[in-house]
């Protein structure tokens, strides 16, 4: 089963993310096999992180939970809250099989939350920007929730239109970038 976790950051938590980078890398290098795709959002201008972006294949539900909720930076305070859906990896692959590498152009993560019938449920067309792309679903699988995209785009508008406009209660667009150690 894939999952989608977005830990978001806590205002004023920059020092405590730094304290316990090592301590993180170290938590997911033991999913470094699960991992479909992982990486900090940015502010607009780049420099600081304001999140942390985590989609993994694990057996089940509890197990997903375990992972995004023992993570040291949740432990210790780092983050406001996760958003941790259950997830459908529609291009059938990794970050890491991205024909564009890990530093060509700029990097969105694109979240649609919304509610009734699912809505870009299929690849859309154009998809050579597509980092990551599917939708995001309850924890028994059966429920559209939204849909979750890692974009290479010009700029946030573009990486927005992604996704269909007027299906969604709700799309956030925040700079991201691959993770992992360097």
């Amino acid at each position: 089963m894939e999952f989608f976790c977005y830990h978001r950051d806590r205002t004023g938590s920059l020092p405590l993310r730094d304290a316990l980078l090592e301590e993180h890398w170290s938590y997911m290098d033991r999913f470094d096999k699960e991992m479909i795709a992982r990486g900090p959002t940015l502010t607009g201008d780049g420099e600081l992180p304001t999140g942390s972006v985590h989609i993994v294949d694990l057996p089940d539900v509890a197990t997903a939970r375990a992972f995004a909720f023992d993570e040291p930076g949740y432990q210790a305070g780092v983050y406001r809250d996760v958003l941790l859906r259950r997830w459908r990896n529609l291009l059938g692959r990794t970050m890491w099989e991205f024909p564009g590498g890990p530093t060509e152009g700029d990097r969105y993560l694109v979240l649609g939350l919304g509610e009734g019938p699912g809505a870009d449920l299929a690849v859309p067309p154009g998809r050579d920007g597509l980092i990551a792309y599917g939708p995001l679903l309850s924890d028994d699988g059966e429920r559209w929730v939204g849909t979750a995209a890692l974009v290479r785009a010009p700029d946030p508008e573009a990486a927005r239109a992604v996704l269909t406009a007027g299906r969604y209660a709700d799309v956030e667009v925040h700079r991201w970038q691959f993770g992992g150690r360097s």
